[in-house]
């Protein structure tokens, strides 16, 4: 009977303790509930409707498009497949046609290229070739990059936006990413950041592939964040570069390259008032020609412009003339 009744004493006894540990928690460790319902943006307060604030939303600072928008009719984009022109202040979508329709952005590619390389290394760092800058496509705009050659990332990111240079972009991809493959991951990564979530690369300059598509506004997106970058904005404002880098032996190598942008080269004109500060040009047999441009009108204001799969580079330039004459509607 007392071993009874001193067992019940004991389980009596260990019930109260794990009652209070369950009331007060364990020592003295401070739990923090992250809700707060006197927050202005709370769920209560919302309801309740004392809540002034709303709370952030992720394209608070960017253009929507919500369906095509072709406006009175006056641009003629019946030999592209896409085009988008948006007023990056006002987040106005000015002129939309297939935004979020999948294509291939051939060099257009090269603007996340630039962006990636410029988040994750400083322009002074010196790259250094492998043979894996021999590229062999036909066609392929190629800089003469040979294995042993090295130049800074500010060298190779002048060479890689305004003359499209393919071999510069995989020596930017393997010393930036310490891989291709690596460096693809981070271009992927950062597009899914950026909420440009019809994108997929499969490589840092454009060439063809199944795998690598995106659209014209996810482009957009891109590019405002590349436009962000100082040198970014220089270097696809200027026309020519002239530099000098090393081979293998230290030996000294000229180059000199023009920007393929032919309204920086002059042989189109943008429309009155409007100043075409640079973009990317890009084009393959299965992209087509495409275009990305930066521009400003009279007061400084900035517009992002895209088309992508132009039927020819003829044709590309005067549609793109047309889309930027929205501006000064």
């Amino acid at each position: 009977m007392r071993c009874t009744n001193k067992f019940r004493m004991i389980t009596s006894c260990i019930s109260t303790v794990l009652c209070m540990i369950m009331l007060t928690g364990c020592g003295n460790v401070a739990y923090v509930f992250p809700y707060d319902v006197d927050s202005n943006v709370s769920s209560f307060n919302v309801l309740a409707g004392t809540g002034e604030d709303k709370a952030a939303t992720f394209a608070q600072d960017l253009c929507v498009v919500t369906g095509d928008n072709t406006g009175d009719g006056s641009v003629d984009m019946t030999q592209a497949s896409a085009a988008v022109l948006f007023d990056v202040n006002n987040k106005e979508v000015l002129y939309s046609k297939n935004a979020y329709g999948r294509l291939y952005p051939a060099s257009l590619t090269k603007v996340m290229t630039a962006l990636v390389a410029l988040k994750n290394a400083s322009l002074d760092t010196i790259l250094t070739a492998t043979n894996s800058v021999k590229i062999t496509e036909s066609g392929a705009q190629l800089c003469g990059l040979k294995s042993g050659d090295t130049m800074t990332l500010d060298q190779a990111l002048h060479i890689l936006l305004m003359y499209s240079a393919n071999d510069a972009a995989i020596l930017i991809a393997e010393n930036v990413g310490g891989s291709v493959d690596h460096f693809v991951e981070m271009m992927n990564e950062e597009a899914a950041r950026l909420g440009a979530t019809n994108t997929s690369f499969a490589n840092p300059h454009g060439l063809s592939d199944d795998n690598h598509y995106t659209t014209a506004y996810d482009l957009y997106l891109i590019f405002n964040e590349a436009v962000k970058y100082e040198s970014f904005n220089e270097i696809i404002h200027m026309t020519s570069y002239q530099t000098t880098y090393y081979d293998k032996d230290g030996k000294a190598k000229e180059l000199t390259v023009n920007n393929t942008n032919r309204f920086l080269k002059g042989d189109f004109q943008a429309p009155e008032n409007i100043t075409v500060i640079g973009g990317k040009t890009g084009t393959t047999n299965a992209a087509g020609h495409c275009l990305i441009l930066l521009s400003r009108d009279v007061s400084g204001a900035p517009y992002i412009s895209v088309i992508l799969n132009s039927s020819a580079s003829d044709v590309l330039y005067p549609e793109m003339v047309q889309l930027l004459e929205q501006i000064n509607k």
